[in-house]
């Protein structure tokens, strides 16, 4: 429980540094659906976070928690790099 919530700690630290940077989305929504986006992270919280979609899409904005991300439901890349893809090797 303590490996998952300092692996919990640095995605949300990766995410908080992030702010206003670019970055790739794919979601699971789950049923075969999954989206695929870019956008901007615009704001980050204590459970969750905000990714400003650029205006292809018809939704505008997308709120996602940190766990999203740990269970690979969300995946996020900025700037080549993979968001929570480290961590999640190392408690392999």
């Amino acid at each position: 429980m303590a490996e998952e919530l300092n692996t919990l700690e640095q995605i949300k630290l990766d995410l908080e540094s992030s702010v206003g940077k670019r970055v790739k989305l794919r979601a699971n929504r789950g049923r075969r659906r999954i989206i695929e986006a870019e956008g901007v992270i615009e704001n980050t919280y204590p459970k969750l976070f905000v990714v400003k979609l650029d205006k292809s899409h018809s939704i505008r904005r997308m709120s996602y928690t940190y766990a999203d991300v740990l269970t690979k439901t969300v995946e996020l890349t900025i700037g080549g790099s993979v968001i929570g893809r480290a961590e999640a090797a190392q408690s392999s």
